[in-house]
């Protein structure tokens, strides 16, 4: 439980922080997204940082239980997977996000889900304990 508690307070925090920001700015999330599509180098790069990342969650937190701590590990995986397609398939991945920049609903849908699991991450890494220390 460590672990989860761990990676819910580390990954809570950025998701959260994506998602305000993506509502905030989306015109200028967008103009990044698409920077980074046009970049094979930087699709490359955040594709070995992904995979990586994925791959470290996966490694240390494989728990597949119906509770909280699922999530962490659904996000590992999909690290993974979403990681090796930017590095072995980078016209498929430019293909996939020009498609979803085009469309401003898939861009809030997003938000929502990053915001929504930030949420959850947060609560349960930094909150839901302080209700059985007081």
């Amino acid at each position: 439980m460590a672990t989860s508690v761990f990676l819910a307070k580390l990954i809570g925090p950025v998701l959260l922080v994506a998602a305000i920001g993506l509502f905030i700015n989306t015109a200028g999330y967008r103009a990044m997204a698409q920077e980074f599509l046009r970049s094979p180098a930087l699709l490359y790069l955040a594709g070995m940082l992904t995979m990586t990342a994925g791959l470290a969650i996966v490694l240390n937190h494989n728990v597949w239980a119906a509770n909280w701590p699922v999530l962490i590990t659904i996000l590992g995986w999909l690290a993974v997977v979403g990681g090796a397609v930017r590095m072995a398939l980078p016209d498929v991945t430019r293909k996939l996000g020009d498609s979803m920049l085009r469309n401003d609903r898939t861009l809030q849908i997003g938000g929502g889900v990053w915001l929504a699991i930030g949420a959850i991450l947060c609560f349960f890494g930094y909150f839901r304990g302080l209700a059985w220390r007081i």
